[in-house]
């Protein structure tokens, strides 16, 4: 018994791993397309896709097989041979988390230009249009004088709606820093959504895995580590964040507990349907 128990807990801890990379993952790609359908700047650069993947992402991921065996492990049915690792249902649970993660990274991006009291505010149609701003490639270089040939060309008329809109803005590292972070606190915790395939955090909390909390703070550290030191945040293109602009992450990356938690309840109640009532579920739905 002991033994058929650690494979099942191996099994889960390895679901836990690749649900947590793919999830992630599939937000990152979410969100560059996302941008450039709506016609946005960058919120991501490659320099800080990388960073995430390879560095942020990487102590979460490898935590995650300290997992402890799951309480209803044993109460699940047998897998048949036939059954995929990754079935649909699952799949579709990937999708959906990161679905969220990327549109609450590019939420996050427009917001900056949108509400925030550091940002320009200006209108969503001039962030989803700002290609039409006619200084955005002058202004990213710095060349004044291509800025200033761009104004005598356009004789004084208003630059598609961007006027009195300086288009350097469009490069602003402060943005992309909150796009950047909201990405790395939603991996976070989504990370302490794989503690268990199915079961609550209030069932399993985070602290079951206390290396898992260990790595995330590890990774949060590494992360502030490019913010706040000037020589790491040129490398990254990045800036430090203020009180304002952490609020906003956190209200943009906490959904992402509530929305794993609303998945596992579905998965809880379609396999107690399956199974003709919760004694035969092998998942309480209470857990």
């Amino acid at each position: 018994v002991a033994a058929v128990e650690e494979g099942r807990s191996i099994v889960a801890n390895t679901k836990a791993f690749i649900r947590y990379l793919i999830s992630s993952n599939i937000g990152e790609v979410v969100a560059i397309a996302l941008t450039s359908l709506l016609g946005m700047p960058e919120a991501l650069v490659p320099v800080q896709l990388l960073w995430v993947n390879l560095v942020t992402d990487g102590l979460p991921a490898m935590a995650l097989s300290f997992n402890p065996v799951d309480r209803d492990v044993m109460r699940s049915r047998p897998r048949s041979k036939n059954t995929p690792f990754v079935d649909s249902w699952l799949l579709t649970r990937f999708v959906l988390v990161g679905a969220y993660v990327g549109v609450a990274t590019v939420g996050s991006f427009a917001w900056w230009f949108v509400r925030s009291e550091e940002g320009p505010r200006i209108s969503w149609w001039q962030l989803t249009h700002s290609h039409l701003c006619a200084h955005a490639s002058a202004a990213a270089d710095g060349a004044a004088a291509a800025e200033e040939a761009a104004d005598a060309a356009l004789g004084g008329v208003d630059q598609h709606g961007f006027g009195g809109v300086r288009c350097a803005i469009f490069a602003d590292a402060r943005p992309r820093s909150v796009a950047l972070s909201t990405l790395v606190m939603i991996e976070m915790l989504n990370a302490l959504n794989a503690i268990s395939e199915n079961g609550s955090l209030l069932r399993m909390p985070p602290w079951a895995n206390r290396t898992l909390l260990i790595a995330i703070t590890l990774s949060l550290g590494q992360h502030c580590a490019i913010l706040y030191a000037p020589p790491l945040a040129a490398i990254f293109g990045v800036a430090p964040l203020g009180r304002e602009a952490w609020t906003a992450v956190l209200c943009a990356s906490a959904p992402v507990l509530l929305l794993d938690e609303a998945l596992k309840l579905g998965t809880r109640l379609r396999a107690a349907a399956r199974d003709g009532g919760r004694e035969g579920a092998g998942l309480p739905l209470s857990a």
